[in-house]
């Protein structure tokens, strides 16, 4: 018969170790206070950068619709094929 393999010690010296000493030292520990408000700031500058972009794309498309309807509105082909033929209830 074969022997079984005991995996208990390596098991219970996980349990030990402090979630810290298992990932080593992580980039921020490493880099300064200075460098770390400053990838912050930056971080929070393309953040505002990438809404304000959202916005304006927002109301350029908003803008081109109102457009295409006002235009739409004025071609008289539109108005007849888009009208309802149902001409009792307007009397």
């Amino acid at each position: 018969m074969a022997k079984k393999k005991k995996t208990a010690p390596a098991a219970n010296h996980r349990a030990n170790a402090s979630p810290q000493q298992e990932q080593g030292t992580t980039l921020k520990d490493m880099l300064s206070a200075d460098v770390l408000q400053k990838l912050k700031a930056q971080s929070d500058e393309m953040k505002a950068a990438e809404e304000q972009r959202k916005l304006k794309a927002r109301t350029e498309a908003e803008e081109a619709r109102k457009k295409e309807q006002k235009r739409l509105e004025s071609d008289m082909s539109y108005l007849l094929e888009n009208s309802k033929l149902d001409w009792r209830k307007y009397k």
